[in-house]
């Protein structure tokens, strides 16, 4: 490897490490603001909550439903194959609540909000408004940031609750009516198999998710290279960047929440298998 090949790798990681570094700060300045500068932002926090968690609504109830029913579609043959079908309710629902539902969640709110987040501050920052605030003595971060991320992290685990419910009435429109598994034995290994943790277990997983949203979202905002190009390209790393954050939080969130539910159960949940 030639001496200018290093040169450029060792300079990658350090901007990368440097990176890291100022996110942090970010993170810590939002997390300060968030405890201490609430008082009297109740009302940047409304419209927030608006923008972020009532209009994403709609998508997130047609993926949602939509999601339930792809999964039972593609599940169904192979279950009724071994004469399973009437378990499909359990599969289909603790895969909906656990995982497919705050993830799918998470990723529509980073597609729809987060793109728009990170335009938004952009282009404050590009036409110096965030300066501005600055001249004017207002901490940009309490003022622009605390708001959109709190928003995140309270709509995103509401959203994800119509998800689930959204997708389990995908699955059941499906299974039930379409394929003509009897309803009751489908609530039945449904009520068996998903527990009240299991529903516990999404929710806290899309509270990260909405924090990770709200965040990456906002700093590649405040650091978006000048012109209309810098906006742009903030707003695609904005998007990329969400995605991948959720995909390797869940990863890890859900083997510690797992660990969690053996400490506090002792063994295993039952499967739909069972019984």
């Amino acid at each position: 490897m030639s001496e200018s090949a290093i040169g450029r790798l060792g300079s990658g990681v350090i901007d990368r490490l440097d990176g890291f570094g100022q996110f942090t700060r970010f993170a810590g300045s939002t997390l300060r603001w968030a405890i201490l500068g609430t008082r009297g932002r109740v009302r940047l926090l409304m419209p927030q909550l608006y923008q972020i968690g009532t209009l994403s609504i709609p998508v997130v109830l047609v993926v949602g439903t939509f999601m339930g029913m792809v999964l039972a579609v593609e599940t169904y043959d192979q279950f009724a194959a071994i004469g399973q079908e009437s378990r499909l309710g359990g599969i289909i629902n603790i895969s909906v609540v656990k995982q497919i539902g705050p993830v799918l969640a998470a990723v529509m709110i980073a597609g729809r909000v987060g793109g728009s987040v990170s335009a938004e501050l952009g282009t404050m920052r590009v036409t110096e408004q965030i300066d501005a605030l600055r001249v004017m003595g207002t901490d940009p971060v309490a003022y622009l940031v605390v708001p959109r991320v709190l928003a995140c992290v309270l709509m995103v685990p509401i959203l994800t609750i119509f998800s689930d419910l959204m997708g389990i009435l995908g699955g059941y429109i499906v299974v039930v009516r379409g394929f003509g598994v009897q309803a009751s034995e489908y609530w039945r290994f449904s009520q068996q198999f998903v527990s009240t943790f299991d529903y516990g277990n999404g929710l806290i997983k899309s509270v990260f998710f909405g924090l990770a949203i709200g965040l990456i979202s906002c700093y590649k905002g405040f650091n978006c290279k000048p012109g209309a190009a810098g906006v742009g390209r903030a707003a695609t790393d904005a998007f990329v960047t969400s995605f991948l954050t959720i995909i390797v939080l869940n990863f890890f969130l859900a083997n510690i929440v797992k660990n969690l539910e053996k400490i506090i159960f002792g063994h295993q949940q039952p499967t739909a298998f069972s019984g």
